[in-house]
């Protein structure tokens, strides 16, 4: 029988298999972890499309362009993640956010006045692109090894989503073999040689990362108007999708139960409008998606046009990623606690603003941690869906 989650569909052999990384700044641990098992478990598989969103561009990238086997470079990125510090992703030294917090306030008490400081983001990323060109193969910022594994046909395609601040659109870059660009009023895709430069544009989150400049547009965040994050997998041809979401789907219960008491800070409203932007459209997409498989589940073959059925696991973390930050805030640097306290982070149980920047190595190994258990969780459904050998699945299971 099939998981809730594929639709009631045959699975024909070399059917495209994707693999579709959302948002969520240092929550994308989470996505380490399930990778992990996934090398443990199924160590010859290999994703032929990978899309990424956010923070989840980081890893699709570093999956994308690693000349090893999927085991490998999931190794390799769990290393990166095992040894990130706040200072390895952006500045937090007292005087870097002092600077950035006065020209932010001079920018907004001067009304706008042309002899104000440009203000760009909260955070300086230039130890992120650092660590970036670092971590990964590159010859004048571009990222090498996708090219390399799209000639060997290890890879059909990789896609990192952004947002053109210029013109509101969701523009998607897109590197592949035989791939065809998709053009709508606000979603459009682009060929590209992908680079560090699209890597930090769909992860530099609003106003807190500076956008960054690509050929003569600004981009930033790939997740605030990518309302189907499931479309780019899709339009590049895949038939099966393994999503990995970090948002914590809370029971009836959790839902109603307050995590503030009294007016809501700045922090809850900021984490709030987030999780919205970033980490609720997957959902929605995913029940989309599955509506439409049941209705073509009732077409014959012959009449379907050009849709086709899609098969879709959407895992998800089972456990509140935004609760566990709130026991870490005391570790966080002196400046930015002193900034996140500001607004209020401590007047929530679930700090989920805080769990975008937490980048406490604690903290990530507990998401790592809870990915790799999650993942072996649903072993039987990611052996489905990814067409895992009987014997690999046999393995698994036998595991103490």
């Amino acid at each position: 029988m099939l998981p809730k989650e594929a639709s009631l569909t045959e699975r024909p052999v070399g059917r495209r298999v994707a693999l579709v990384l959302s948002g969520g700044g240092a929550r994308a641990a989470y996505q380490v972890g399930l990778l992990l098992y996934l090398r443990r478990a199924f160590p010859d598989f290999r994703f032929e499309i990978i899309t990424g969103t956010s923070a989840g561009a980081i890893n699709a990238a570093y999956l994308a362009s690693h000349p090893g086997t999927l085991g490998e470079a999931a190794e390799g990125l769990a290393k990166v993640w095992e040894n990130l510090t706040f200072d390895l992703v952006y500045r937090v030294d007292a005087r870097a956010l002092a600077k950035s917090v006065v020209r932010w306030g001079t920018r907004l008490l001067s009304g706008g006045s042309a002899l104000s400081p440009r203000a760009k983001g909260l955070l300086d990323t230039a130890p992120l692109r650092r660590l970036l060109s670092s971590v990964m193969a590159t010859v004048s910022g571009e990222l090498v090894g996708i090219a390399e594994n799209v000639e060997r046909e290890r890879l059909a395609a990789l896609a990192l989503s952004t947002t053109n601040w210029a013109t509101g659109q969701t523009v998607t870059w897109v590197q592949g073999r035989d791939v065809d660009i998709w053009e709508q009023p606000q979603r459009r895709s682009a060929h590209a040689r992908i680079g560090v430069e699209h890597v930090m544009a769909s992860a530099a989150l609003p106003l807190l990362f500076p956008a960054i400049r690509i050929g003569s547009s600004w981009y930033g965040d790939g997740g605030v108007r990518l309302v189907a994050p499931l479309s780019p997998a899709i339009h590049l041809g895949a038939d099966r999708i393994l999503a990995v979401s970090t948002r914590y789907q809370r029971t009836l219960t959790e839902a109603d139960r307050p995590v503030i008491r009294g007016y809501p800070p700045p922090a809850q409203v900021i984490g709030t409008v987030l999780n919205a932007v970033f980490l609720d459209l997957i959902e929605q997409d995913a029940h989309g998606l599955r509506r439409i498989n049941r209705l073509l589940a009732r077409v014959p073959p012959e009449q379907r046009g050009a849709l086709r059925p899609i098969d879709l696991l959407v895992l998800h973390p089972s456990q509140d990623l935004g609760q566990l930050a709130s026991g870490f805030q005391e570790g966080l640097p002196r400046g930015l606690g002193f900034l996140t306290k500001g607004l209020g982070s401590h007047e929530t149980t679930s700090a989920d603003l805080l769990s975008l920047l937490l980048f406490h190595p604690g903290y990530l190994e507990q998401l790592m941690a809870i990915g790799e258990r999650d993942a072996e969780a649903a072993h039987s459904r990611l052996a489905e869906l990814l067409g895992a050998p009987a014997a690999a699945q046999v393995a698994a299971e036998r595991r103490p």
